[in-house]
């Protein structure tokens, strides 16, 4: 099939190149609108019990959760003086009626607890009118500006101040890592091709692939809710598996380019031929599998999560379409021109190609001579990286993700030092139940351990709200045991929903313990068919699963040690939380998966083509490990370059995300593919190619397997510029 559109691309160069060119200028037209597409919440299960308690609540009395807490304090006022109470509600009374459901403050209710100890600052509650976590967060933007007084310090706290510092502070970082990679990334390229031509291709593919998949998200948007997030995950697998893409396929055509004497007339066509059926169909399953790991993250209710797999299925099938199509048109039109613009040093050096017999292949016959203790080795060394991950406390977002001179980090610490020790609260729904069933209720909510106070604070007909308050931060363990406790109480009536961002805390870890499951069999049941169709083997799918999970949860590891136990603070320059927020190792999962199979398939792809030629099998892995060691390094590094400026990231799980795939990429990139893959293939010897007699018949026949090129028709020359 490849061979077939190899050869099409090469009769048909320009008019391919042509036709992606306009479909990259409609694609960035259209798909330059998506932010004013995307939405900013999406944390939320639906089917969840926080989920139902909120949007019961809001029902039946209105918003009434505190989402914003307006800090205004004097150095020289306190609260009892006419001055002080002037600013603030003239702050108060210019607010929008439609952006607020309900604002608190201390001279209308006279409570103590919205008083500082020194008295110097004052508390304003305030809960936004919307209904949806955009229509809050779009409420806070038109509040924000509006709350800070002339004549006092203002700080705003609160959920809905985080969530607008780490949007801002995302979208900065992600600005940042741009700028900041972009240009290394370029230098190495064009260290690692030679020349200024071939080093661009990168950069070409790139570019098409991020600007396709912004389209295909605002077009997805039109159908379901995606969070602005995806655009940070289009950017990275976009521009990552371009650069992989490039490699593979620009390494091969010149590989085979050099093969063929310069005088012959169908060289450049018959290259591109071979190239396509080679490199192409590396590139062709790679983007298949890469896919699929994206795509398990469809199974989870929460809308970010599944933005994550819109943005990473539409950035991996766009550059690798790009990667098939435009990329052998430009190769075709250029033909040997590629090399063009050669580095000084190199320009009377032959383009390198890897030979058979390399520093690369040395070492895999060295790991081959002594498999078992490699194997053992290898295996031990990344357990123990991985051994932290055992005593992971899982959480969610909270202010200290920010850094410390975040508006709203500031604005927390000041919360917690001036008005006491922080607490958290859970909201308590009850329905069909009198007074005397409630008051009952609410004692045996007061009996639960680490509870301080429960007391009712709205009522309509027969339907209570109770606040339930304790002292800590509302993400430790101990205040998730505390909502599962106050959820096994019996509640009266109808029963009784417990909610708030404690219980929203334990809900999603629950929703993601239980679609685990069905993302890890989707990944496996599609990983295992995929691996099958393209080497026609059963054992190597199987392996190269047990490969990827080795040194993506050695990764966990590290992230847990540096990130949950709190190593490594000042170095990286954050603040731990003491647990791991429950969405981001999910999403590594599923990007490292793919990732680490964008490797596998590009080894295992020259190991197949060297073993069916000679059915060695040694010297088949061999030679697949000196053919692609070099240019997967290169990818590995390119990439790292990429992943590695997210590490630098002044947000928490940003920085963390981006420090744990870097040490996923770089021991898959080193230690698992130099090491663990030859090592236990050479243990399994011709059993990697084993498959049923049944499923052995029907590859045979209909298997995605190269086939030789045809030869080229004169036509093929037409319309081809060389």
């Amino acid at each position: 099939m490849l061979d077939r559109w190899g050869a099409f691309v090469a009769r048909r160069a320009l008019a391919v190149l042509l036709a992606s060119i306009l479909l990259a200028l409609g694609a960035g037209a259209y798909g330059a609108g998506v932010f004013g597409s995307l939405s900013q919440g999406g944390f939320d299960d639906p089917g969840s019990e926080g989920y139902q308690e909120l949007a019961r609540e809001r029902e039946i009395f209105g918003n009434s959760t505190v989402d914003v807490v307006a800090i205004y304090s004097s150095d020289d006022l306190t609260v009892g003086d006419r001055a002080f109470q002037r600013e603030v509600a003239g702050v108060l009374r210019d607010l929008p009626k439609d952006a607020t459901t309900r604002v608190v403050d201390y001279w209308s209710t006279q409570s103590p607890a919205l008083v500082s100890k020194d008295r110097h600052a004052t508390q304003v509650l305030i809960s936004l009118a919307g209904d949806s976590q955009d229509d809050y967060l779009r409420s806070y933007e038109r509040l924000e500006p509006l709350l800070h007084a002339d004549g006092l310090e203002t700080d705003l706290a609160g959920a809905f101040a985080v969530y607008s510092d780490v949007n801002e502070r995302t979208s900065e970082d992600l600005r940042r890592a741009e700028e900041l990679s972009l240009p290394i990334v370029a230098l190495l390229a064009l260290l690692i091709f030679g020349s200024l031509v071939a080093a661009s291709m990168p950069v070409v593919v790139g570019a098409l692939a991020v600007v396709g998949a912004l389209a295909v998200v605002r077009l997805i948007a039109v159908f379901t809710e995606v969070s602005i997030f995806s655009v940070n995950v289009i950017t990275l697998l976009g521009m990552g598996l371009a650069i992989d893409y490039a490699l593979f396929v620009v390494s091969r055509f010149r590989e085979e380019l050099s093969s063929i004497p310069a005088d012959d007339p169908d060289g450049v066509a018959t290259a591109i031929r071979t190239t396509m059926n080679t490199a192409g169909r590396t590139v062709f399953f790679s983007g298949l599998t890469v896919a699929a790991a994206m795509s398990s993250l469809l199974v989870f209710p929460q809308a970010f999560l599944r933005s994550m797999g819109y943005g990473g299925i539409a950035a991996v099938l766009v550059a690798m379409l790009a990667a098939l199509t435009a990329l052998p048109a430009t190769l075709r039109l250029l033909g040997r021109r590629i090399d063009g613009g050669r580095l000084p040093w190199r320009r009377h050096r032959p383009v390198t190609v890897e030979s058979d017999h390399g520093a690369w292949a040395r070492l895999a016959h060295a790991v081959m001579r002594r498999p078992v203790a490699v194997v053992v080795a290898v295996t031990v060394g990344l357990l123990v990286i991985a051994s932290p991950f055992l005593g992971v406390k899982w959480g969610s977002i909270d202010y200290r993700i920010l850094p410390d001179d975040s508006p709203a980090h500031v604005a927390a610490e000041k919360l917690n030092s001036d008005f006491g020790p922080e607490t958290s609260t859970a909201s308590v729904l009850v329905e069909g139940a009198g007074q005397r069933e409630v008051a009952a209720y609410t004692r045996d909510l007061l009996a639960v351990p680490g509870v301080k106070t429960a007391q009712p604070v709205a009522q309509e007909g027969d339907a209570t709200l109770l606040q339930v308050a304790w002292r800590g931060n509302s993400q430790s363990e101990r205040s998730q045991d505390i909502v599962r406790a106050l959820r096994d109480v019996e509640g009266p009536g109808e029963g009784a929903l417990v909610g708030g961002l404690t219980a929203d805390t334990v809900d999603l870890t629950a929703s993601v313990a239980d679609h685990l499951p069905w993302m890890a069999l989707i990944v496996v049941v599609v990983m295992m068919v995929l691996l099958f169709v393209a080497f026609g083997s059963l054992v190597l799918p199987v392996k190269a699963i047990v490969m990827n999970a080795v040194s993506i949860t050695a990764s966990f590891g590290v992230i847990t040690w540096i990130f949950s136990d709190g190593h490594l603070e000042g170095v990286l320059g954050f603040e731990s939380q003491g647990f791991l927020d429950a969405t981001n190792p999910i999403l590594m999962l599923a990007i490292l998966f793919g990732l680490s199979m964008d490797y596998e398939v590009f080894l295992l792809s020259r190991v197949r083509e060297q073993w069916d030629r000679t059915h060695d099998n040694d010297l088949a892995v061999a030679t697949g490990v000196q053919k692609t060691g070099r240019i997967i390094t290169s990818a590995a590094l390119l990439l790292a370059i990429v992943i590695g400026a997210f590490g630098m990231s002044g947000i928490v799980f940003m920085k963390m995300i981006g420090i744990g795939m870097l040490v996923a990429l770089l021991i898959d990139a080193t230690v698992v593919r130099a090491l663990l893959v030859p090592a236990t293939m050479n243990l399994l010897g011709s059993w990697n190619w084993w498959a049923p007699a049944p499923m052995r018949r029907w590859w045979d026949r209909y298997g995605f397997r190269e086939e030789p090129p045809a030869p080229a028709p004169a036509a093929d020359r037409a319309d081809v510029l060389v």
